[in-house]
């Protein structure tokens, strides 16, 4: 099953990248336009949040689900009927007339939103060899970026000519396309004969176990994971309140700045992805490292704020850039290391679920200390939050290579 020719690959990773950043024009459309949608609406900023907090709770609840769905079901079907309901969702958010209806359909959207990524990695484990998962891993994980750099550009023109209203129309439609090209070009895992499951040495209920995932040191990379969670999603989701509110720079303008983000997203995407493969063969090792610089990163943007609003827009985009790099680590690279106990759609919807419980944390937890405490203490906690991130990192490192890698080591 595994795919050999590059050109093979290529399109295999081509249509992964642009299949998630569908994903992300209908899943983070409605937090990156929060700001608009106070100042059109009148509604107030932790009320309008709640759905962004309740969609990061279902969609972490689903991954759960979706991974353990993704190991028995079609992945291919699983994500074109993700596909189906988030579309129905965004083309129904505009007509809502409060924050209570945007958040029920919101929290809809959440779950249908994950059964995109851990069916994603099953196809991905069964068609491809561990080194080419390694490098299109890190191509799909451009698809997150490239989606949330659209939203940030084309959302400010949309709102112009059609209110915010218009770029829940926009990302339906995207999704629709996605929809389409998705059903005609993804190939199914396929599936084994009868005769072929009943001689294999390992058994087949076994494929749905949950043998390796809750180890004291797997635990351990899950906080690490909860704490990227909130940094990325978390900022990423009112850096521009943070920017409107701290240099009065107006709602569009301040979307704009958002725009940075994921190029920040990308370069770091690419830079932890050739320390993986070159330098740290531990992903733990090298999760730490880059969370150490987005721990720089956050104690520079405590520093600078409100003294220089470039300043501010460059060291949010590098925290959240590394919070980009670590997730790839811990979220996307772990889970490979499950294909032995063939669970590893499972794993992933489960690691990638501690992410969304530290966004749903953070998402409604910074809307509340922001205006309680204000955004002065707010950037502190979020350097707390790296120091305690790189930490847990180092600490897991150790017992991540005696439990997951010396039989690898071994085999090399």
């Amino acid at each position: 099953m595994k795919l050999q020719g590059k050109k093979q690959v290529n399109q295999l990773a081509l249509l992964f990248a642009l299949t998630y950043m569908a994903s992300y024009l209908t899943r983070i459309n409605y937090g990156t336009i929060i700001e608009e949608m106070v100042t059109s609406t009148g509604f107030t900023e932790d009320k309008l949040s709640m759905a962004v907090t309740g969609s990061f709770i279902t969609y972490g609840v689903g991954q759960i689900i979706s991974g353990a769905l993704g190991d028995r079901f079609s992945p291919k079907k699983l994500i074109s009927l993700g596909f189906i309901v988030t579309i129905l969702m965004n083309l129904c958010i505009p007509f809502c007339q409060n924050p209570y209806q945007m958040l029920g359909f919101w929290c809809v959207n959440g779950f249908a939103q994950s059964f995109m990524w851990p069916p994603l990695v099953r196809l991905m484990t069964a068609h491809l060899t561990d080194e080419d998962y390694k490098q299109v891993t890190t191509k799909v994980s451009w698809g997150s970026s490239g989606g949330t750099l659209l939203l940030y550009l084309i959302s400010p023109v949309i709102i112009s000519l059609l209110s915010w209203k218009g770029v829940f129309f926009f990302s339906a439609i995207c999704g629709a396309v996605m929809l389409v090209i998705w059903n005609i070009f993804a190939k199914d895992v396929p599936k084994a004969p009868r005769e072929e499951l009943a001689s294999t040495a390992v058994p087949a209920k076994s494929k749905f176990s949950l043998k390796g995932i809750f180890l004291p040191v797997t635990i351990g990379a899950m906080v690490s994971i909860t704490l990227q969670g909130m940094l990325r999603d978390g900022i990423t989701t009112w850096m521009p309140t943070f920017i409107n509110n701290t240099y009065n720079l107006g709602p569009a303008i301040s979307i704009l700045t958002g725009a940075i983000l994921p190029v920040f997203g990308v370069l770091c995407i690419n830079l932890t992805s050739q320390l993986y493969r070159r330098k740290f063969r531990n992903p733990l090792i090298c999760a730490g490292v880059i969370f150490a610089v987005g721990t720089a990163a956050a104690f520079l943007l405590y520093l600078f704020n409100g003294k220089a609003a470039i300043l501010s827009v460059l060291f949010s985009a590098l925290l959240t850039g590394c919070m980009h790099g670590v997730n790839l680590l811990l979220v996307c690279m772990i889970p490979a290391y499950f294909q032995k106990y063939n669970n590893v759609s499972t794993a992933s919807g489960i690691l990638n679920a501690f992410t969304y419980v530290g966004s749903a944390t953070s998402t409604f937890g910074i809307a509340v200390l922001s205006k309680n405490i204000g955004w002065d203490w707010t950037v502190l906690l979020w350097a707390g939050v790296a120091v305690i991130g790189t930490s847990f990192c180092f600490i897991c490192a150790k017992p991540w290579q005696k439990q997951f890698m010396e039989e690898e080591t071994e085999n090399t």
